[in-house]
């Protein structure tokens, strides 16, 4: 699933799923009423072995009309990438990395020029052969300015593009301007998958990769369909084809899903009352991914009063983090004590301050703003927001803060509110290697530094960090820039919450690793 939160998505409703709509959210919430009674919500999707052949339908929410296929796209169409396209080096199912078009990687004695060994006997949809050419161009299509790919910031700093070396069809040499250890890592980001060498300008319509599905048809914001690649290095997929819709909105998915119209909700996060009719259906459940994503309140640091480090001190210590998993979160997460990196992280430190609202009303008074009055900002976007935030207004009263939460458009919520107002809430998914996470949203003047902090002792230690072999000693580094961010950042990160995932009761093989789920072994029961 794709974080990258996009401008201009626009409300569409297929004509293949109109009958959902009909539904209405009415049908949910009367629904609710009988929710109290319902089975506790799943641990996890459904196990066992699927049957072969069949169509998955995935409804997703609707998008921007200049989405594309394009991997390296801000507007990527995100649920497609995972079928149509590999990455150098993927996420595994323990979290660590693995190999995918890449078998094997090695750096040198700094940490200055890692070598890439590729996997042979690998074919694009189009028949040609995948090669060591395809890896370097895919590595300067993200580079290029003209791209302009998210995850550009990450790697411009690291990697020269003229100096990329293809020693051979299935070797990959990349030299860095600077030692790190991670980077690797940093490959396993969803804009990262591997196009044809020279295919910029038509990557975004054909789709063209080495996943386990080709693409048949695919409109910006609206339908489209994959079906199996039978020739996929790794085997056959499960599937027979894949069908995506575009939904106008939550109520109308989640119908969707009830009335037996779609198999799999992509990209919604099914708030709890509706995630228990769901789960009480015959048709559908839920899956639930543990600590999916963590929900930030993030402070402007470059506006009034969060200019100051000790309002934003304040509003850390002034809420208590596990009442807001509870009445956000229904106890359905973790409390995320203002650290972004989540507990399941190697490198997670569980050290933090207190909760102390006496402590924060005494840096609000030497700051001069006892009985500091703020606006928060939240929307339908997520369902998650507005109990975030007014859990957040509950708790931090205790401090004196009051709090007056303010609902705005989902529509225009992240091109009119994120980034721009001084306090609002927010989410990222989990998944992103540390050094991505740090250098990707909390680094000096990235493009996705959503409190616009800006701290040269952290960059510093993000710099020591990435260039230390040491395993143990890059973790305390690592550490270290967990504790500056708690301590001096403006984020502040309540909970990590589970995901409620909305599948039918025939999906199996189910689970998510970094972002997205298996697409070559999901498959259907009674397909």
């Amino acid at each position: 699933m794709s974080d990258i939160h996009h401008p201009g998505r626009r409300s569409v409703l297929t004509a293949g799923l109109a009958s959902a709509a009909a539904l209405g959210g009415s049908w949910l919430l009367t629904g609710c009423a009988g929710a109290e009674a319902a089975p506790v919500l799943p641990a996890a999707a459904a196990k066992g072995a699927p049957d072969r052949g069949g169509t998955l339908r995935i409804a997703r929410p609707p998008a921007s009309d200049a989405e594309t296929l394009d991997p390296a796209s801000s507007l990527s169409a995100y649920e497609y990438l995972g079928a149509l396209y590999n990455r150098l080096v993927r996420i595994g199912t323990n979290g660590e990395l693995a190999p995918d078009l890449a078998e094997s990687w090695e750096p040198d004695a700094k940490a200055r020029t890692w070598t890439f060994r590729l996997r042979k006997g690998v074919a694009f949809h189009n028949g040609r052969a995948f090669t060591s050419a395809d890896a370097a161009y895919t590595l300067r299509h993200i580079l290029d300015k003209a791209t302009a790919s998210p995850q550009a910031a990450v790697l411009a700093p690291l990697i020269d593009p003229a100096k990329l070396g293809t020693p051979d069809a299935h070797t990959l040499v990349v030299p860095l301007k600077t030692p790190n250890a991670e980077f690797p890592s940093l490959l396993t980001h969803y804009n990262c998958y591997v196009v044809p060498d020279g295919s910029a300008k038509s990557i975004g319509r054909t789709g063209i990769g080495t996943g386990p599905f080709k693409l048949e048809s695919f409109a910006p914001a609206g339908p489209g369909r994959v079906t199996a690649y039978t020739d996929h290095w790794a085997g056959r997929p499960v599937l027979d084809a894949i069908a995506f819709y575009s939904v106008a909105d939550m109520s109308a998915r989640s119908n969707a899903l009830l009335a037996g119209q779609v198999d799999l909700l992509s990209q919604t996060n099914l708030d709890f009352a509706t995630a228990r009719v769901v789960a009480a259906s015959d048709r559908a459940t839920i899956a639930r991914v543990k600590n999916a994503q963590w929900y930030v309140l993030p402070m402007l640091t470059t506006e009034k009063p969060f200019t100051d480090i000790r309002v934003r001190q304040a509003m850390k210590l002034a809420y208590d983090p596990e009442h807001v998993v509870q009445v956000a979160l229904q106890g359905a997460g973790t409390a995320g004590w203002d650290n972004p990196v989540p507990p399941s992280d190697p490198a997670h430190i569980s050290a933090h301050p207190k909760h102390d609202p006496e402590r924060a009303k005494y840096l609000l008074k030497r700051a001069g703003h006892e009985g500091l009055a703020m606006d928060l900002y939240t929307s339908s976007y997520d369902p998650l927001f507005t109990p975030m935030a007014l859990a957040y207004q509950d708790s931090a009263k205790r401090a004196g803060i009051r709090i007056k939460v303010k609902t705005a458009s989902a529509d225009s919520y992240y091109t009119q509110i994120w980034m721009k107002k001084p306090l609002m809430a927010t989410y990222w998914f989990t998944g992103r290697p540390v050094d991505q996470l740090f250098t990707q949203i909390f680094r000096s003047g990235s493009s996705y530094n959503e409190t616009a902090w800006s701290d040269k002792g952290f960059d510093v230690v993000l710099d020591r960090a990435r260039a230390e072999l040491d395993d143990t000693k890059r973790r305390e580094l690592y550490g270290e820039a967990q504790t500056l961010v708690i301590e001096k950042g403006g984020a502040m990160t309540p909970m990590f919450a589970d995901r409620l995932v909305g599948i039918s009761r025939k999906v199996r093989g189910y689970a998510e690793h970094g972002f997205e789920f298996d697409y070559l072994g999901i498959g259907l029961k009674g397909a």
